[in-house]
């Protein structure tokens, strides 16, 4: 447990925090640059997603072959967009992606926008974003806030406001700021309290012994800290969906939804079967925001038939480059690897 022994002042904990970044800081690709662009997708993809997953995975080595700079990105087609950010969930922050990537085009005359204000405004950006593309990219004093540094600031300051609630969220960007002007070095200082909640001032067992700033922490229990509000109850969802293979390839059918618009999945089964439903072929369970979803397989009672015009069948050719969503996916190329059709958890 950290006890205090030095007044809580900004400029003093932004200095060692610096300095102790100086040291520690971890070597990632979006640290070895500054152009916005680079720093932007990481930004994009890092959201909802671990780093583990974007770095070990490939996905931000892929995206930025496929896709190494605005102009890119903002001429590619919206299936070679989502099928290179397949895998990653959320599609709309592709899809704002290259929305941002076309205004800059288009309004910004292909370069990027260093007033805060200017990339705030730009399609998908929020807050969190714009701080850190203006910090990480232009060196300007701008705030940032997200899970980690709310749990730094939250101990640093012994505040149990829990941190997504209205008022929680204003002091925490407050003290953001109060530690990002009183810096020579923003991009390392906002990066250092990224760092420090990553390392050191975990959720749980925190390394307060080895922690820069213990001698201004007021946290008596680190551990209870942040406290957030009730969180919402998971919401069981049951999916079904039919798979159809013949000559042409196997029938997939568009979404049109708000949150996977564009990608291709299993057709739903047809409502005239819901009451008697045709032999199962696999069960799984996966999970998206808040819903838990158990989506079942069945065989298809037609061979063929009047599709509506969001159904189609693709070859098996094409079937790796159509973008889907990951449990799709892994349903597909399990139904098309052969073998035995079984039930799975």
């Amino acid at each position: 447990m950290p006890s205090q022994t030095t007044r809580l002042e900004p400029r003093a904990v932004a200095a060692e925090l610096v300095n102790w970044f100086a040291q520690h800081a971890r070597d990632y690709p979006w640290r070895r640059t500054s152009d916005p662009y680079a720093i932007l997708v990481s930004e994009v993809m890092l959201q909802q997603t671990q780093i583990v997953t974007v770095l070990e995975r490939g996905f931000y080595a892929r995206w930025m072959e496929r896709f190494p700079d605005f102009q890119t990105l903002a001429g590619a087609r919206e299936d070679e967009v989502l099928k290179a950010w397949e895998g990653l969930g959320y599609y709309r922050r592709a899809r704002n992606l290259q929305r941002l990537a076309r205004e800059v085009m288009d309004v910004h005359a292909g370069v990027f926008p260093r007033e805060p204000a200017a990339i705030l405004a730009l399609p998908g950006v929020g807050p969190y974003t714009a701080g850190a593309v203006a910090s990480f990219a232009f060196g300007l004093a701008e705030p940032i806030v997200d899970g980690n540094i709310a749990r730094v600031l939250s101990r640093l300051h012994d505040d149990a406001t829990p941190v997504d609630s209205t008022a929680g969220t204003k002091v925490l960007w407050e003290r953001s700021r109060a530690l990002v002007e009183v810096t020579y070095n923003p991009r390392a200082l906002n990066s250092a309290l990224m760092e420090l909640g990553q390392t050191h001032c975990t959720p749980t067992r925190p390394a307060c012994d080895l922690c820069p700033v213990r001698a201004y922490c007021r946290a008596k229990e680190p551990e209870a800290l942040p406290v957030k509000q009730a969180r919402q109850e998971i919401t069981p969802v049951t999916e079904r969906v039919i798979f159809l293979r013949n000559e042409e390839g196997v029938l997939l059918e568009q979404e049109t939804g708000k949150r996977r618009t564009g990608l291709w999945k299993l057709p739903a089964l047809p409502a005239e079967h819901e009451d008697a439903p045709p032999p199962v072929l696999l069960r799984m369970q996966y999970g998206i925001t808040r819903y838990k979803v158990t989506l079942w397989v069945h065989e298809a009672h037609e061979k063929s038939g009047n599709w509506p015009g969001t159904h189609r069948f693709i070859s098996s050719d094409e079937l790796e480059s159509t973008p889907m969503p990951a449990p799709y996916r892994k349903v597909l190329r399990h139904l098309l690897e052969g073998g035995e059709f079984r039930l799975s958890a």
